[in-house]
């Protein structure tokens, strides 16, 4: 009988060891699955931020893209603007002078000389060679 009560106490002393080791994994598990639950709420509300800046990058990106493509289709720099309507204001206040030139039926207005090709500036380097 001794042997049979020895046995049921260290059955018993085991059986406590083994409740205790549950008892240690069950909290670790709870632990681990709150840290679990934790990071997975930090990563999502990371993840909506990351999606709400990225729109508004792109929201950003878009109405700089519509503000350069409606700088293309505006009046060019005032320079520019000045410098265009004098020189059509020459080409009207010369053209009759031209006229009749353009309509092969004159020679070049005074003051502009007509170009002319002379052969003398022009050397062939065959020539070149055989001097």
């Amino acid at each position: 009988m001794s042997s049979g009560l020895a046995q049921e106490v260290h059955l018993a002393r085991r059986h406590g060891e083994i409740l205790s080791q549950r008892s240690e994994l069950l909290q670790q598990m709870e632990t681990y699955l709150g840290d679990k639950k934790t990071k997975k709420t930090w990563q999502t509300q990371a993840a909506d931020a990351a999606h709400k800046r990225n729109a508004a990058l792109l929201n950003d990106i878009e109405a700089a893209e519509k503000k350069l493509q409606e700088r293309v289709y505006l009046l060019p720099d005032p320079d520019t603007l000045k410098l265009e309507t004098l020189y059509w204001a020459s080409i009207k206040e010369s053209l009759p002078k031209w006229e009749q030139f353009l309509l092969g039926r004159a020679e070049v207005p005074i003051g502009f000389k007509k170009m002319k090709t002379t052969n003398q500036n022009i050397s062939c380097p065959e020539e070149d060679l055989q001097k």
